[in-house]
């Protein structure tokens, strides 16, 4: 199997005869691109700027058909799949060399129905795709903390976003998908159809399937109160968070990121530098109640600065915008019910030397409707988790030396990793050895079964893999 970073050449002989290749393309409504055509270089790129991954053939796919035949052709033709919608994998799969890749980056349909408050969503939209056309009708899904984060991805992992506390993972609002297995079939599964199929997608990531169409369950929204209250960054300061955090009630879902400020409108230029930690509240609930919550937060410690509003749901993501420029990111991420003090005392100390664009800590609290799901209900296992904690280093050069900033993460990661107690599949880097902190023994091998069923040669290999049994 070829790394994500290899630069061999691929050449036509490597997928079979040009012939084929123009064969497949002739079948296909959406576009083949092979090394050499003009669109190449731009097509292969994600959002990680350290990878540089050369695909033997990249499908910009139009359609679940579009999904199937590349499906059945990459079999035929002895190749590799990769799946790619928004790019964000931060383990690389969608950036894999030598394989035939599957860009559904470009099926964006969103259909509405705003008396039955749910939409049928294509599975390369973004989480800002959706949330406009959703807001319009006073309406909302709680996704990715980022505009660009696709849904294929998401979804099948999870979503924890901006509303998890309030409204659960995106999976908890799954009625049903359209996935093309591993045998090029187009296949429903939801509760009553294919139940285990369902069962799996709602945590499993990509291993069952390519998910070509989402139907969701939409919550009514009108407008949130949210915004960032940048912090000090002192130990109690951080631990007044967490405790806040898990006590707040469900309408206040927060993230908080221990970093140094940024430069913003809103903050004096003098304190930009400094370290901090900046929680974004997100408050679904009446909009005087959830500014005593946040009066709360902001007695902690006398504020650097902030910016507090009540605005429409998608408004939220302006304030995660930077996550959606290219970079580099190195990531170590686990759940957690505690954190000690001498772990707080880590990550402080490590922000103020760190030598990235941006060094953070990531903290989110959880609960809720999070935590009211039976564990075994879904894929994703790990409801009984207060916080999900996620050390990040990230670069916007990607010439720059690399090593360093990935020597600050795994520093710090041994540091707290003591206090881990599982960890969120699509926050898994490369990392294999912790592929059962992300799935407990008896969902790992129910999700066994299931693949053994869907994907019995194990076609869908380009994820968190789980083997079939």
């Amino acid at each position: 199997m070829a790394t994500a970073t290899s630069t061999t050449t691929i050449t036509p002989q490597a997928i079979g005869t040009r012939t084929d290749v123009e064969a497949f393309r002739a079948r296909i409504e959406g576009t083949v691109i092979t090394p050499g055509h003009d669109d190449y270089d731009e097509a292969r790129r994600v959002a990680d700027i350290t990878r540089n991954a050369r695909p033997g053939v990249i499908v910009r796919a139009a359609s679940a058909a579009d999904v199937a035949e590349s499906v059945r052709f990459a079999q035929e033709a002895g190749m590799q799949i990769a799946v790619r919608s928004g790019g964000h994998s931060v383990a690389g799969f969608s950036a894999a060399s030598d394989t035939l890749t599957i860009d559904v980056s470009r099926m964006k349909g969103i259909s509405i129905d705003p008396e039955r408050r749910t939409a049928r969503v294509q599975s390369g939209a973004t989480s800002g795709d959706l949330a406009g056309p959703a807001a319009a009708h006073g309406l909302a899904l709680t996704t990715g903390d980022a505009s660009s984060v696709g849904l294929g991805g998401l979804v099948t992992g999870g979503g924890i976003g901006w509303m998890v506390r309030k409204y659960g993972l995106t999976i908890d609002n799954l009625l049903g998908a359209e996935v093309v297995t591993a045998d090029g079939q187009i296949v429903r599964a939801s509760a009553s159809e294919h139940a285990d199929l369902f069962w799996a997608i709602r945590g499993g990531g990509g291993n069952f399937g390519i998910i070509t169409e989402f139907e969701f369950q939409l919550a009514p929204v009108a407008q949130v109160l949210g915004g960032a209250v940048f912090l000090p960054a002192t130990r109690d300061v951080i631990r007044g968070f967490l405790d806040w955090a898990a006590a707040a009630p469900e309408d206040m879902t927060a993230i908080a990121q221990l970093m140094r400020v940024p430069p913003a409108p809103f903050v004096p230029a003098e304190r930009v530098g400094e370290l901090t930690l900046l929680v974004m509240p997100c408050w679904t609930g009446d909009i005087e109640e959830g500014q005593r919550v946040i009066a709360e937060l902001r007695a902690l410690g006398e504020p650097i600065a902030e910016m507090v509003a009540p605005f429409p749901y998608p408004v939220m993501y302006q304030f995660t915008q930077e996550a959606t420029n290219p970079h580099g990111v190195d990531i170590r991420s686990m759940f957690a019910n505690t954190i000690s003090d001498a772990e707080i005392d880590a990550m402080i100390e490590a922000i103020g030397r760190g030598t990235a664009t941006v060094n953070m800590v990531q903290i989110r609290g959880l609960g809720g409707a999070f935590g009211r799901v039976e564990p075994g209900a879904t894929a994703f296992a790990h409801r009984d988790k207060k916080y999900m904690v996620s050390v990040l280093a990230l670069w916007a050069d990607a010439a720059e030396d690399a090593a360093p900033h990935r020597t600050w993460t795994r520093g710090l990661w041994e540091q707290i990793r003591g206090a881990a107690e599982g960890v969120y599949v699509n926050f898994l880097a490369e990392e294999p050895e912790r592929l059962l902190e992300a799935y407990p023994q008896a969902t790992y091998e129910r999700l066994a079964e299931v693949k053994r069923a869907y994907d019995p040669d194990n076609v869908f290999t380009f994820n968190h893999n789980i083997r079939p049994r």
